[in-house]
This record gives C-alpha cells, sequence and structure tokens, in this order.
C-alpha cells in the first residue's frame, strides 16, 4: 500500500550524534519505502546559512540527497531553527522546500501542512520575534557575517530560548485553539498536520461545522517520532534507537 511520511523537529545537533544516525539511517531504510517524505520544521537545532561547512551539514545533505535520489519525493518546511533554508539547501539536498502554510492532497483529502509555530498566537513575545528574524533585511544582514559569528550569536540565541522557554506556562507555548479554528477555516480543510509543539497527537474538533483533524508531530529527542499516511488513514509511529 503506498505511503506517505511526515516528521518534523528533530534538531540534530553535533552534540546529540545518536538521533543524527537515527534519522540518516530512517532515510537510507524506511524513507525509500515511501511516496513522499515531508519534514516540517526544525530540522537541525540551527541553521546559520546554506554555506555552512559542518560535517552535520554536510550528512545531512548527503542524506537527503541520497534519499530522493532513490524516488521518493522529499519536501523540507522551514521552522523555527531552520529558517533560513535556502536555494542552495535544496539543489544540494534534491529537497522541495514549502511555504508556511500548504496545502497538499493527501490521497483524496486536502490536508494542510504548518511547521506550527504560526498557531501559538498565545506566545506573543515569540511572535514578535519570530516576525523580527523572517524580514528580509534582518536575514541579509546576519548572512553577510562570517560564519563563525553566526554560530556564536546561533548558540545564543539558543541559549536566550532556554532560559525564556522554562519560565513560560507550558500553555501558552501550546496551539490557540482559536487560531486553530480560523487557520483551517481560511484555508477550507478539514486536516492539519503540524509540529513545533512537540505535543504529538491526534486531536479532533470541529471545523466548519464538520468533524476535522489535527495531528501533531512528535519531536525526536528522545526517539524518533513519525507519522504515516495511506490511503486507509493515519498513524502516529515511534521510533527506537538501536
Amino acid at each position: 500500500m503506498p505511503c506517505t511520511l511526515f516528521i518534523s523537529d528533530l534538531h540534530l545537533d553535533p552534540q546529540r550524534p545518536e538521533i543524527t544516525r537515527l534519522f540518516l539511517d530512517f532515510l537510507e531504510n524506511r524513507g525509500r519505502t515511501a511516496e513522499g517524505l515531508y519534514i516540517l520544521g526544525d530540522l537541525v537545532e540551527a541553521w546559520i546559512g546554506d554555506d555552512d561547512d559542518s560535517a552535520l551539514a554536510g550528512a545531512v545533505c548527503a542524506g537527503l540527497r541520497d534519499c530522493a535520489g532513490s524516488g521518493t519525493a522529499v519536501y523540507v518546511m522551514h521552522g523555527n531553527r531552520d529558517f533560513l533554508l535556502g536555494k542552495d539547501f535544496a539543489t544540494a539536498s534534491g529537497c522541495t522546500l514549502l511555504t508556511d502554510p500548504a496545502a497538499i492532497d493527501l490521497y483524496g483529502q486536502t490536508t494542510l501542512l504548518m511547521h506550527g509555530d504560526l498557531l501559538c498566537t498565545d506566545d506573543t513575545e515569540y511572535m514578535a520575534f519570530r516576525g523580527m528574524v523572517r524580514e528580509p533585511q534582518w536575514q541579509q544582514a546576519f548572512l553577510a557575517k562570517p560564519l563563525a559569528e553566526r554560530r556564536q550569536i546561533a548558540l545564543q540565541l539558543r541559549e536566550t530560548s532556554i532560559e525564556k522557554t522554562h519560565g513560560k506556562l507550558g500553555s501558552i507555548m501550546d496551539v490557540n485553539q482559536q487560531t486553530v479554528v480560523e487557520t483551517m477555516e481560511r484555508h477550507a480543510v478539514q486536516r492539519l498536520i503540524h509540529g513545533h509543539t512537540h505535543r504529538p497527537g491526534i486531536h479532533e474538533l470541529t471545523v466548519n461545522g464538520k468533524p476535522a483533524q489535527r495531528l501533531v508531530l512528535g519531536d525526536w529527542y528522545e526517539q524518533g517520532s513519525v507519522l504515516e499516511c495511506t490511503p486507509a488513514g493515519c498513524q502516529l509511529q515511534s521510533l527506537g534507537m538501536s
């Protein structure tokens, strides 16, 4: 039976090589059995530009390129950690970059794909930061800096993010239900798939007066997490580390 796979929030980082190995093994094996593989943001902990010459960046691009070369269509959406993925990355990895949100036909049902951070409208501090770093002028200025300086800035932003996250209520960092409904209504869909919140689950709701689903992808901190969709339906699955 044909299948399509969805993953997000891998946060690949040199400090967690076991997760990188799990991901590369996933690409080499499970990924090649799918018609399509969608990575809905935060593939890496920080992407400092397509000129990143790190071993991790090289291994990730090579793994994606091999998976795409096997016949699996691979799509990547920007997350809040890797919003600087660009055309050179797409060329090197063989992936297609997606806008956020993006609607696809998933076995006959129009399905909206998002990273998920746009749904967390209660976190006004983050939304303001997101708006700043998505500005072309900010990105151009950042990418004009030397690689070493960009790495240091990314590290500082990460440490700041951890500190601020610890001080916020969990509910603030989760999706706003009204925003979810309004987004699905605006795009005329009954199914939404997203990541970002690290709270995997399948939620039933009502949109446009009809039953709808919000499917949330899990992160890859302690294990792998994948959503497998076939013409028969979708199922969240965990991937253990060997």
